[in-house]
């Protein structure tokens, strides 16, 4: 039996599956592969995963929701880094801070005056472009056509462009280079200028004298909630530097140009952990955090070899060091989690903004004073993730489409979702062979043991084969399917979603051993 994805990847060996008389599976997975990404994008609507916000009016650009299952795999991401960060980390807790903050806090951060992309627009079709996107989407026209040394140059000029904010520069760079817009395919450009990148919203039912006294700002970041909380938890759980808050929550970005699914859009999800520590050590807590953080995504099963560091060449105004680990999506290497050495800025511009005392009194001994360190202002190190983007590096390495031929000649074919166990949305289906016999009743009693542990599906429509599928398409790890020998012998079969083996188990051992594979 020969089994191959139809997207042409290279092979992996699966090895030899019980039933096919020892042929072995040559399995190639599609999801890596950018003329296959609209497929993975269609199979997560068609099964529940992810949903175009207000579909039923014909959608919303750059904005999504997430499916019955979708909501789920999203749980269970961020249970984990939860679980990462505040559970196995005796000096981190978590907080949740309101979306909705004073805008003070905005300017004190830099985000009023400083948050914003370089734009530009092409005059015949109107189209608005980030500058960086369409110098870049350039670089990578060139790399397909072999011109790899030209469109690092290109990018080299960009960067060292960017990093002295030079918008003159930048346009001359693109109209030397004749970079064409995608829709006129002229290089009739506008100047560069910056787009702020924060939506701004009313406070209150009355306006007031000056309409800058009701502006609230959906929050650009989770940070900024931390920071402000800073005191309140030192104080309140008697935090010792060097001590972590970590946070989940939505965002809002007002992107130029929101593009590839949900790898970026307007409102989304951050993971974000800011980590308070003595001035002039961040260098030693950003390599830790930097190492770290690499092993973790690698214990969510993604491979190393589809992940990298990428040191930012501009930093941001706050940081003395940024890096990006980034993963190989179907698109090409993009950034999944940052890691920004930001010194003191946030909580001195927070002081200084509220004219309040912000600092940390150290009892440690300096050795050579031999007294207690005393007040300062904490530097800090953070480590930032974006949930969605977590969650389609998972589903893009899980997606697979495979067809093989069967021992009797005969072709058969499946679509796959590989999600580790301890994050499918559903980990176990229970399948009684048919809807009589007893056999429905057996499924529902292990269906009640099992489902307060782990969540469980039940089905009973259609021939055993065609919910096999539908579990392999929604990625559900074990099927366990109620037939006659059960009710001679206590047996059940189980069924393996990775490699489609089948064998016989104690009905009693099926939740021991399913919450034994998800850990």
């Amino acid at each position: 039996m020969y089994l191959q994805s139809t997207a042409g990847a290279k092979d992996c060996r699966l090895g030899t599956l019980p039933g096919f008389k020892g042929h072995t599976l040559s399995l190639r997975t599609m999801a890596n592969e950018a003329n296959n990404f609209q497929e993975l994008i269609a199979h997560c609507k068609e099964y529940g995963y992810i949903f175009q916000s207000s579909d039923l009016y014909d959608g919303l650009s750059a904005v999504y929701d997430y499916g019955q299952l979708g909501a789920q795999l999203k749980k269970n991401l961020r249970d984990e880094w939860w679980k990462s960060m505040t559970q196995m980390h005796e000096n981190i807790v978590g907080i949740d801070a309101a979306i909705f903050m004073h805008p003070t806090v905005w300017k004190a951060s830099g985000h009023v005056d400083n948050f914003s992309d370089p734009m530009i627009d092409n005059k015949d079709s109107k189209k608005r472009y980030r500058v960086d996107h369409l110098i870049e989407n350039f670089a990578d026209e060139l790399k397909e056509s072999g011109e790899g040394k030209k469109a690092e140059e290109i990018l080299a000029a960009m960067d060292a462009l960017l990093a002295k904010d030079d918008f003159a520069g930048l346009k001359n760079l693109i109209e030397e280079h004749k970079i064409k817009c995608s829709i006129s395919k002229t290089c009739n450009w506008t100047d560069v200028r910056q787009f702020n990148l924060m939506f701004k919203t009313e406070f209150g039912a009355v306006a007031g004298d000056n309409p800058d006294d009701n502006i609230v700002y959906l929050r650009p970041e989770t940070a900024q909630g931390i920071f402000v909380n800073f005191l309140n938890v030192q104080k309140t759980g008697r935090m010792k530097i060097p001590f972590g808050i970590a946070q989940t929550g939505k965002a809002f970005r007002n992107e130029i140009v929101a593009r590839q699914f949900i790898f970026r859009m307007r409102e989304f999800e951050q993971m974000e952990m800011q980590f308070f520590i003595r001035p002039g050590s961040q260098m030693e807590w950003y390599e830790y955090w930097k190492s770290e953080r690499k092993k973790w995504h690698e214990s969510m099963g993604i491979p190393a070899a589809k992940l990298r560091y990428h040191n930012h060449v501009k930093l941001a105004h706050y940081a003395d060091a940024a890096v990006d680990i980034e993963f190989e999506f179907p698109f090409g290497w993009k950034e999944l989690e940052g890691i920004h050495s930001r010194t003191d800025f946030d909580l001195g511009q927070h002081a200084k903004y509220s004219k309040k005392k912000i600092q940390y009194f150290d009892n440690d001994i300096d050795p050579t004073t031999n007294k207690a360190i005393g007040n300062y202002t904490p530097y800090v190190v953070e480590t930032s993730v974006g949930l969605d983007r977590l969650f389609l590096t998972v589903i893009s390495l899980s997606y697979a489409e495979e067809k093989w031929t069967k021992d009797d000649g005969t072709e058969d074919s499946r679509v796959v979702m590989r999600i580790p166990a301890k994050l499918a949305p559903t980990k176990l289906a229970i399948l009684p062979l048919i809807k009589k016999d007893g056999l429905p009743e057996i499924a529902r009693q292990l269906m009640h043991e099992c489902k307060s542990s782990f969540m469980c599906f039940y089905e009973e429509k259609d021939a055993i084969g065609k919910r096999y599928r539908r579990m392999d398409a929604i990625g559900t790890p074990f099927c366990i399917t109620i037939d006659h020998q059960t009710k001679e012998d206590g047996t059940v079969t189980i069924r393996y979603r990775d490699d489609m083996r089948q064998e016989r188990i104690a009905m009693g051992e099926v939740k021991k051993m399913v919450l034994d594979k998800i850990g």
